[in-house]
């Protein structure tokens, strides 16, 4: 894995390069341009910015506005507001009509670090993922946003991207990385048990790969950057390859990656499985690592988990 760029990073200047290719692109920001990084696609194209001041509402409902007119919208701001306060906005005004709007949340999860529980969305997944024709990415690192911002503007339809303020190392090859909606990546291949995670914690669970590695324990490491729709068939191979699925994910065990792969299972293939997540609380004020730490949502805690499961199969 290589050096650590925040997944917000990456978005503005993702945006930057999308919006050289593609002018319907227009960005909506809700006055955190500076820490959501829209503000340097508001600095290389002023005419197709707008700061909305803080109204998430209203920035919606203009995002869906625009989006009738055959312009692209990206609008954003923390995943905490952008899904809570707008959710009535989101749901009626752009999923409902299936407007082509693209929500860009940053600062998710407990790594948003000292700003608190007020701040760290832990919901969000939840939320969007509920709403009828909406689509949920959460990328792990700087090159997979990239291209997920990419398909995000191709894909007709709303979206929600997930986006982080923590620092995550690089682990694609932008050469090389391939990257399709609704299809998981095999980052590692394992037949004693299958670890599924998205955002943050795919860094974590390849640190747990290699603490298993050398323990002589074979995990196969998923990385389910598009959490609906869900890569369906790659959970139910892993099932019946490894026989034990843990899932993890820098969120809620209720109603987020754990849920939905839960869901599958369930429905198709069941086997054992634990979800490594929030456990019904709130987020605190801390650094960003320790905040991981304590939720147990590190590597160190991903490896435990996958020794007790493998000794219930």
């Amino acid at each position: 894995m290589g050096d650590k760029i925040a997944t917000r990073e990456a978005y503005g200047k993702a945006l930057v390069e999308l919006g050289k290719k593609n002018k319907n692109i227009v960005v909506l920001d809700a006055d955190l341009s500076k820490s959501t990084r829209t503000a340097e696609f508001g600095k290389e194209f002023p005419e197709r910015f707008i700061d909305m001041g803080i109204a998430e509402g209203n920035m919606m409902a203009t995002a869906a506005g625009l989006a009738t007119c055959g312009k692209i919208p990206f609008a954003s701001s923390f995943a905490m507001f952008a899904t809570g306060r707008a959710f009535e906005q989101v749901r009626n005004s752009i999923c409902y009509p299936k407007l082509n709007v693209k929500i860009a949340a940053t600062h998710a999860g407990v790594t948003v670090g000292e700003d608190g529980a007020t701040h760290q969305s832990v919901e969000d997944v939840s939320l969007m993922r509920s709403i009828p024709n909406m689509v949920v990415i959460n990328p792990a690192d700087a090159v997979e946003t990239k291209a997920a911002i990419f398909a995000a503007a191709e894909h007709k339809g709303p979206v929600y991207i997930r986006l982080g303020r923590y620092g995550v190392p690089v682990i694609y090859d932008e050469a090389d990385y391939k990257f399709e909606l609704g299809k998981s990546i095999t980052i590692r291949d394992g037949k004693d048990v299958t670890i599924i995670a998205a955002g943050v914690l795919v860094s974590e669970a390849l640190k747990a790969y290699d603490i298993l590695n050398k323990e002589g324990i074979s995990a196969r490491i998923i990385d389910m950057h598009t959490i609906k729709p869900i890569d369906k068939d790659a959970i139910i191979k892993a099932a019946k390859d490894t026989g034990a699925i843990i899932t993890a994910e820098e969120h809620s065990i209720i109603g987020g990656l754990g849920s939905a792969v839960a869901e599958v299972l369930s429905e198709e293939y069941p086997v054992i499985m634990k979800r490594i997540g929030l456990n019904d609380v709130f987020g605190q004020s801390g650094q960003a690592g320790e905040l991981l730490n304590f939720y147990g949502l590190s590597a160190d805690n991903i490896v435990a988990e996958a020794k007790k499961i493998i000794k219930r199969k």
